[in-house]
């Protein structure tokens, strides 16, 4: 088996995470569509229909689209530093720690939402973030 950069581990697991938002999303939508009594209308706009579902089911929605927005520029550091070598050491912590704020910020989002805190750890997990691609950064340049 080829070795491989340990910074590729957290990479996965926040991928897996993102499905487990998915399947957390559709499990809480789906019964709340059927409660609602909803009948789809393609001709409502975007997100009209779903904006009537509760606020605790809208959440993990939420939550489910944030994983596709900042995530994404994790993904080509991390996958940038693991192609240029230095994918390990304070990286691959830094990667790890990444992640970890971002399962909490899910969990946060999915269950309570308290914005305060919610932002709090997006914050910490932005700063986090910035580390790594100015890690990256510096290695590539």
């Amino acid at each position: 088996m080829p070795e491989h950069s340990p910074i590729v581990a957290p990479v996965i697991v926040l991928a897996l995470w993102t499905h487990v938002m998915w399947a957390w999303m559709y499990v809480t939508r789906i019964p709340a569509i059927g409660r609602a009594g909803m009948v789809f209308d393609s001709a409502a706009p975007r997100g009209e229909q779903m904006a009537t579902l509760p606020a605790r089911v809208r959440w993990k929605a939420d939550n489910y689209n944030h994983l596709m927005e900042q995530p994404t520029v994790f993904y080509a550091v991390a996958l940038g530093l693991a192609v240029l070598g230095a994918g390990s050491g304070v990286n691959s912590l830094l990667a790890w720690a990444y992640v970890a704020l971002r399962v909490v910020h899910s969990l946060i989002q999915a269950t309570f939402n308290k914005v305060e805190v919610r932002f709090s750890i997006f914050f910490l997990s932005s700063l986090v973030l910035i580390a790594l691609t100015v890690n990256a950064a510096r290695v590539a340049f």
